[in-house]
């Protein structure tokens, strides 16, 4: 990495402030829960005396609307008005991410809280900053990367409200008979917007830390069994029903091709309808995609039980050690 000179100060403007933006500027940041969580766990192995962290955004942009879904770290330092940024590791994390979900575009870029008067390793005296004078310079860098203008999400790890707060900017240039004189941070609207499989995987984490901290952890395994159990009735119950749908219309259509039932045009357009939007695979083509999804999941859910007697072990030598 290459320190680069930063040459105009960044400048933050209070959301009260904020004018009216344009028609194709952002204006709403959408954030899932696992950029929030890739987040902190950046900032919790940075390296020691690092100030803050960054990394790129990615997700995808509607009109004036950007939704973040992914992230990955980038290293950089800053020292005084210079900053160095690891391009090259960011090329080569995007060409892999890209591989995995063409999807996704870079949006944007995060960052923590930066503390006062600290620039690499800088302790400061216990505040701070959303914005440094050297965001503007990785703000550059980025929106040559965007193909729009990037989002910036700065993530407060400071604590010091007990909460991690979140904060979203937008850049504009700030000049003065044609020269360029700093860049205006403007704060957009931000929220928080868990799918399905995101939504099922926080409340599990949930529910352990608070077995984890309440105690009652044979109770609580009670309680998660029996809900096991719920559902798998359910999903037993559902499937009765779609089977006993299916032998209700296979025996109507035989009726009717028997001349035993008459025909009736409406509720055959609904199961011609209900045909055609099932794809025609071959039955030992089925069987093969179910096979090959069947040993995904159980390779993930060994790698799942693998790392987690990792972390266990982990702990528990922790543990010993620190006594």
């Amino acid at each position: 990495m290459e320190y680069e000179q930063k040459s105009e100060p960044a400048l933050l403007l209070e959301t009260s402030m904020t004018p009216a933006l344009g028609g194709d500027a952002v204006s709403n940041v959408v954030v899932h829960p696992l950029v929030l969580l890739s987040v902190l766990d950046h900032h919790t192995r940075r390296q020691e005396g690092a100030g803050r962290v960054i990394g790129t955004l990615l997700g995808s942009r509607d009109g004036d609307r950007v939704e973040v879904t992914n992230c990955f770290a980038v290293p950089h330092a800053e020292r005084g008005d210079e900053v160095a940024i690891g391009k090259d590791f960011n090329r080569q994390m995007l060409a892999l991410h890209l591989r995995a979900n063409r999807k996704e575009t870079v949006v944007g870029w995060y960052a923590t809280a930066l503390p006062e008067g600290g620039e690499e390793g800088g302790s400061g005296g216990g505040g701070y900053r959303c914005i440094a004078d050297t965001s503007s310079l990785i703000h550059e860098f980025y929106a040559g990367e965007c193909d729009d203008d990037p989002v910036h999400l700065v993530v407060d790890t400071s604590l010091q409200t007990d909460a991690v707060s979140l904060r979203a900017y937008r850049s504009t240039p700030v000049q003065v008979r044609g020269e360029p004189l700093a860049n205006l941070f403007h704060e957009i609207g931000l929220s928080v917007r868990c799918s399905e499989s995101e939504r099922i995987s926080v409340d599990r984490m949930i529910n352990a830390q608070r077995r984890k901290d309440g105690g009652g952890e044979v109770e609580e395994e009670k309680k998660s069994l029996e809900e096991e159990e719920d559902e798998a009735a359910a999903l037993r119950i559902s499937m009765e029903r779609l089977l006993g749908m299916l032998e209700t219309a296979s025996a109507y259509v035989d009726g009717v091709v028997e001349g035993k039932t008459p025909a009736n045009d409406a509720v055959g357009r609904q199961i011609e309808d209900a045909l055609s939007a099932i794809p025609r695979i071959r039955p030992e083509v089925f069987d093969r995609m179910f096979n090959d999804s069947l040993q995904d999941l159980l390779m993930v859910t060994y790698l799942s039980n693998v790392t987690r007697t990792q972390l266990t072990i982990a702990e528990k030598l922790n543990e010993t050690l620190a006594v």
